[in-house]
């Protein structure tokens, strides 16, 4: 699993422009930093941001005052984070952290519970974030909505060729590559409600991230994204724990108590 991050991260993306590179990318950034923004404690608080990549997240929280410690498997990755102002790195698996237990405030992990496709594997990592946070502190795990590909490709058009696929996506939540991307875990909101509260975290609330507005700005396209992102903002708002929406968003956050 490591190797093939390693190859996809530093052959065929770059992590770095996720974010900025598709108006659904730049809509997921703006409401992360909202949902964390409201969810976690104040600064300052020591923040250990485990899968960071380059450290999108991790300028912004060290920007706001946080203590920042990233940790991610690929190598390129570490050494990127490691240019940012107030950012401490480590190359590292979230299935066995380097931090003492009860070291850190917060504990994001914002790419391992979709790489971590066995189901061990990912309650691994959710019990090591666990184990390093106080009593008290607070976990904020991303997740892919299992109905990303369903909406993306049958907005695009793509969605006759891939039905197959698709239909075993929503089943399974295994993930093939069938819009680009690597093999992944896609959730559902249920179940990664589940999986944080198995590890034994509490007060596990869960968001949808961009909403159901997210494929329309990708249709419209960047040109459009100015006009339309208050909008497509608002209805992140007002559907984010609504149950019969929340799994239209791309992706999700869990949010929840050790």
């Amino acid at each position: 699993m490591i190797t093939k991050l390693m190859e996809h991260y530093t052959k065929e993306t770059s992590e770095s422009t996720r974010l900025t590179r598709s108006p659904h990318g730049r809509l997921e950034y703006l409401r992360t930093q909202e949902l964390l923004r409201r969810t976690l404690m104040p600064p300052p608080a020591r923040i250990l941001d485990v899968g960071g990549g380059t450290g999108v997240h991790a300028r912004w929280l060290a920007a706001d005052g946080y203590e920042v410690h990233l940790v991610d498997p690929v190598p390129a990755h570490v050494q990127a984070a490691a240019t940012l102002p107030g950012v401490s790195t480590e190359l590292g698996d979230a299935r066995q952290l380097s931090a003492p237990d009860h070291s850190a405030d917060v504990v994001l992990l914002f790419g391992p519970l979709y790489h971590l496709t066995e189901p061990a594997d990912r309650a691994q990592a959710l019990a090591e974030a666990r184990r390093v946070l106080r009593p008290g502190g607070l976990v904020a795990v991303a997740a892919i909505s299992r109905y990303l590909s369903l909406l993306e490709a049958g907005t695009t058009g793509q969605l006759t060729e891939m039905t197959p696929a698709v239909e075993a996506l929503i089943a399974t939540g295994d993930y093939d590559g069938h819009l680009g991307f690597m093999p992944t875990h896609f959730h559902t909101a249920e179940e990664l409600r589940a999986e944080v509260r198995n590890a034994g975290l509490k007060e596990t609330q869960v968001y949808g991230i961009e909403g159901p507005a997210w494929t329309a700005l990708d249709v419209a396209g960047e040109g459009e994204f100015d006009r339309l992102v208050d909008a497509a903002l608002q209805c992140a708002r007002i559907a984010e724990q609504d149950p019969l929406m929340i799994n239209a968003s791309a992706h999700l956050l869990a949010v929840a108590q050790a």
